[in-house]
């Protein structure tokens, strides 16, 4: 008998603020504009993306494609979906080899 499995959805598990923080924040860490994008987007499913694109301005199609980690979305509209989101975008000093 094979082994069923089923596609794994991280949206998910998104139930809390702290899962959803510390979820962006590995996002970031990676530090590939697509992933970032395409987090971004799993969160927006997590949260409501109609919702999302209504707060956001854009089409819930086009909100889709441009956190689809396909898209190539403006910067400006990741600032707009982190803020609908409830996050902030805050710069720190990169840590050195030195200081690590």
């Amino acid at each position: 008998m094979p082994l069923e499995t089923f596609p794994f959805d991280a949206s998910e598990y998104l139930d809390s603020e702290e899962g959803i923080e510390e979820f962006i924040k590995a996002a970031f860490e990676d530090g590939d504009p697509a992933f970032i994008a395409k987090c971004l987007g799993i969160v927006a499913r997590a949260q409501n993306m109609s919702k999302l694109a209504r707060d956001v301005g854009m089409s819930r199609a086009a909100l889709y494609k441009a956190l689809s980690g396909e898209g190539n979305p403006e910067f400006a509209t990741i600032l707009k979906v982190m803020k609908a989101l409830g996050l902030e975008l805050t710069p720190v000093l990169a840590r050195t080899e030195d200081a690590a």
